[in-house]
C-alpha cells in the first residue's frame, strides 16, 4: 500500500525560502517576480543543508474578470552547478477562478507546464484547489495572521515514460505586516508518483516574503 510507504529512506527533505515581487501595469495586468532556493534537510536518511537548485521565475497575469485571470510564465532553474542534473527552462499556461462566498476565499488554478530539460521535455497537467482566511475577524488587518492552504494534482507524461502522478497538500500561516507586505512560513507535503509501487514522501519548509508595489 501507498499509505504504508512512509519511512526515512524514502523521505526527503527540503527547505525553501522564496522572495516575490508583484506589480501592476494597469488594472488588468500585471507582472510576478520569484526567487526560490532548494536546499536538502533530509536526503534518504542523511542530514545536511546543501542546495539543490535556485528557480528564477516570472508571471505575466491577464485579468479577464473580478475574479478570473489567465496567465503565462517562464522559470529557469539552476541545478547542475550544484549537483549531478541538468538545467531546466519551464513553460506556464495558467487559468485562476477565485471566489469569496463568505469569509473564505476560495480558489480554483490550472495549469499545463512544459519542462524541457537537455534530454527530455516533459509535459505536465495540474489542478489545485487552495482556501485562504484571516485567523482574526471577518477581515485581514495589518499586523494580523491568515491561513492559506491548498491540495493539489499533478500528472506527468513525457515521451517512453510512464505517466506519473503526484499529490501537494500545502498549510502556511502568513502576517499583513504592512499594506504591500506579507510573510509566510508552513509545510507542504508531497507523494510523488503515488500510483507506482514506490512512491517518493517529500516533505518542504516553506518560508515566502511577498511585496506588493
Amino acid at each position: 500500500m501507498a499509505l504504508s510507504s512512509f519511512s526515512q529512506e524514502n523521505l526527503t527533505s527540503y527547505w525553501q525560502p522564496q522572495t516575490a515581487i508583484n506589480y501592476d501595469v494597469t488594472k488588468t495586468y500585471s507582472h510576478n517576480f520569484s526567487v526560490a532556493k532548494r536546499s536538502y534537510l533530509i536526503d534518504q536518511g542523511d542530514y545536511g543543508f546543501n542546495v539543490r537548485q535556485i528557480d528564477v521565475v516570472h508571471f505575466s497575469n491577464l485579468k479577464v474578470a473580478d475574479n478570473k485571470s489567465v496567465a503565462l510564465g517562464i522559470q529557469y532553474r539552476f541545478r547542475d552547478i550544484f549537483e549531478d542534473s541538468s538545467n531546466e527552462l519551464r513553460l506556464t499556461q495558467q487559468y485562476n477562478y477565485t471566489k469569496r462566498p463568505f469569509v473564505i476565499r476560495y480558489g480554483h488554478r490550472l495549469r499545463s507546464e512544459q519542462r524541457i530539460t537537455r534530454n527530455l521535455t516533459t509535459h505536465r497537467f495540474r489542478y489545485r484547489f487552495a482556501l485562504d482566511f484571516p485567523l482574526k475577524g471577518e477581515e485581514l488587518n495589518m499586523g494580523e495572521p491568515y491561513f492559506v492552504g491548498s491540495f493539489e494534482n499533478l500528472l506527468s507524461v513525457a515521451k517512453a515514460n510512464s505517466p506519473e502522478f503526484d499529490l501537494r497538500l500545502s498549510g502556511q500561516i502568513g502576517w499583513q505586516l504592512k499594506k504591500g507586505l506579507k510573510v509566510q512560513a508552513g509545510l507542504e507535503y508531497r507523494m510523488e508518483d503515488f500510483a507506482s509501487d514506490f512512491p517518493q514522501n517529500v516533505v518542504f519548509l516553506l518560508t515566502n516574503i511577498q511585496l506588493s508595489l
